[in-house]
């Protein structure tokens, strides 16, 4: 009867055992810290690393955008503030605009062609048995491991004017073939990395042969969430292949593809060592993007790391400027 009452009045039974609380409390109450306290004493070791590594870095290449930086200062001699009269320069530098259309065309052309092979390819392998599935992803992830020192070896090798590759493919072609589409049918000695132009053509090959693969990987780690009942009503109600991936596949994997975007223009953006590579240094200004504009202001002679580091500051602000414009659109469709 005692027992029953005490039901009644919410008091439970006595002898069952007292609730333990979560073990994120048990645990700071054992160390004799606040709950609240706990993630950011974990985190602490990561972000003073981080901090080391790119807070302190970053800081000091503001600090000296607004310097005058050269040999001198590199012997010990105290740096000359000069306040915005480097931004001022390269602002004024017809090489500077060059190098800044360059970096946005071949950003835009490359983050373009990267996605849409790379989706395709994911798709594809899909598709596929998981075996063969296997087998190809290995294949084309060997290309994606290439640093990116060695992809512009690679390529600066296949356009070789004398000895590449690309010249006796072309040359293989049927003479008319060659001169429906390029206008002319003989390809012995074609300087590929002489112009600007054509330097560009072969370094948007280079990096989207070397990108695709973990756009590729990536998107078909998103299909196998994507439950395969919905794919069967599709074929069910007569859709298209294409209305398919419009209506399903795209939306479902749109937060993958936000990712992968903004990564794809980071890195498209920064492009460095291949370029380098395919023109032999800072040769050729016409071809220059902001940070082989940047290297070459910091580094060749006479140096100038005051201008160079203000060229890095600009680079860094775009992307700052472009990854928070996209990440806020990504969080205004998921609010919606």
């Amino acid at each position: 009867m005692a027992n029953t009452s005490t039901i009644a009045r919410g008091g439970g039974d006595s002898s069952a055992p007292a609730r333990r609380p979560p073990r994120s409390r048990r645990q700071a109450k054992a160390s004799g810290m606040p709950a609240w306290l706990v993630p950011y004493v974990l985190l602490a070791p990561g972000l003073l690393v981080i901090a080391g590594l790119l807070l302190y870095p970053t800081i000091q290449m503001l600090i000296m955008s607004f310097q005058k930086v050269g040999l001198r200062q590199i012997r010990g001699v105290p740096a000359d503030w000069v306040g915005g009269e480097n931004y001022t320069q390269i602002f004024e530098s017809e090489i500077f605009w060059s190098s800044l259309r360059n970096t946005v065309v071949f950003a835009v052309v490359t983050v373009t062609l990267t996605l849409v092979l790379g989706t395709a390819v994911g798709v594809l392998l899909n598709k596929l048995s998981k075996r063969m599935s296997t087998f190809v992803v290995v294949g084309i992830m060997s290309a994606w491991a290439v640093p990116p020192v060695a992809q512009g070896v690679i390529w600066r090798w296949l356009a070789d004017a004398d000895a590449g590759m690309i010249n006796w493919a072309l040359n293989l072609l049927p003479d008319w073939f060659s001169e429906l589409l390029f206008g002319r049918a003989d390809w012995t000695g074609e300087p590929w990395l002489n112009d600007a132009f054509t330097v560009y053509l072969v370094l948007i090959v280079c990096v989207v042969w070397a990108s695709f693969p973990f756009i590729a990987v990536s998107v078909l780690a998103g299909l196998k969430g994507i439950p395969a009942e919905l794919y069967e009503a599709a074929r069910v109600d007569g859709s298209s292949a294409w209305r398919t991936f419009r209506k399903i596949t795209f939306p479902l994997l749109k937060p993958v593809f936000s990712v992968l975007t903004i990564l794809s223009v980071i890195w498209n953006f920064k492009v460095f060592s291949q370029l380098y590579v395919l023109m032999g240094g800072p040769t050729n200004r016409e071809a220059f993007n902001l940070s082989m504009f940047s290297f070459a202001e910091a580094f060749r002679s006479p140096p100038k790391m005051g201008s160079g580091a203000a060229i890095a500051v600009v680079l860094t602000a775009l992307l700052l400027v472009v990854t928070a414009v996209y990440v806020r659109q990504i969080v205004k469709t998921e609010e919606m």
